[in-house]
């Protein structure tokens, strides 16, 4: 059985940055990491990574667990009773994050950049990010009925993702909208709330998006509502049918 590839491990394609942020990690009620040294490290494969100087991080709160790669060390975090198996992780023999130690997003309880929380993963200081008011045309049909249309959308612009359109509540067919229990994280723009739409006799699940309380950095899309156009057949902008795209919501 081939192994597979660590996808954590920096080879030739990693970057590595002193990101100039003051980077606080939590767990358990108590800060187990609390830096403004940090290394952000970005390569192919993988989401940001913050890599903490191992004088910035509570070590009594970490024990050495069995990793499978003499190189790597492989850390549980234990703060009273809240254990996280395999929570953090470092590398001995490379010489960038050499007595750093990292940690998995996702089995801390809060990350803080500054004084603000960050969901996700790390920010990508090279995302960008632009809300920009519009007057383009939108026509949008689900199984023969039109279900918003508008020319004032605010069009979001991220980097290696395809423009979205965000269209105004009052120009949408909001007795068709069925609110949903999904909701997804963004580390630029906030927590979103889905809805399904049910057009005729059929329901198109989690096919709408919307901001409520957006960071303030995307305010303009607050309450805005933003279809998964990728998943749709009938999406026009300014009278021509949109070509799908290939994103990772296809």
């Amino acid at each position: 059985m081939e192994k597979q590839k660590d996808p954590y491990k920096p080879d030739q394609q990693t970057e590595y940055f002193q990101s100039p942020k003051w980077i606080r990690v939590f767990l358990g009620g108590k800060c187990i990491a609390n830096s403004k040294n940090v290394l952000l490290i970005r390569g192919a494969g993988h989401l940001p990574i913050y890599y903490f100087p191992k004088k910035d991080v509570k070590l009594e709160f970490l024990s050495q667990a069995e990793s499978g790669d003499k190189n790597k060390s492989v850390w549980t975090i234990r703060v009273g009773e809240t254990v996280r198996e395999h929570g953090g992780w470092s590398y001995a023999n490379q010489s960038e994050i050499k007595d750093h130690i990292a940690f998995h997003w996702d089995k801390m309880d809060a990350w803080f950049e500054e004084d603000e929380q960050v969901y996700v993963h790390a920010r990508d200081p090279f995302k960008r990010l632009d809300t920009i008011a519009s007057s383009r045309s939108l026509h949008v049909d689900i199984n023969g009925q039109t279900i918003a249309q508008t020319e004032r959308p605010v069009l979001l612009f991220e980097t290696a993702l395809p423009a979205r359109f965000y269209i105004p509540k009052l120009d949408c067919r909001l007795d068709l909208l069925v609110p949903s229990s999904k909701q997804t994280r963004c580390p630029y723009k906030g927590t979103a709330s889905h809805y399904s739409v049910k057009a005729g006799d059929k329901l198109i699940e989690d096919i709408v998006w919307t901001y409520p309380f957006p960071t303030p950095e995307m305010s303009k899309i607050k309450g805005l509502l933003c279809f998964y156009h990728e998943k749709l057949d009938e999406f026009y902008v300014d009278g021509e049918k949109l070509a799908k795209v290939k994103t990772p919501w296809s």
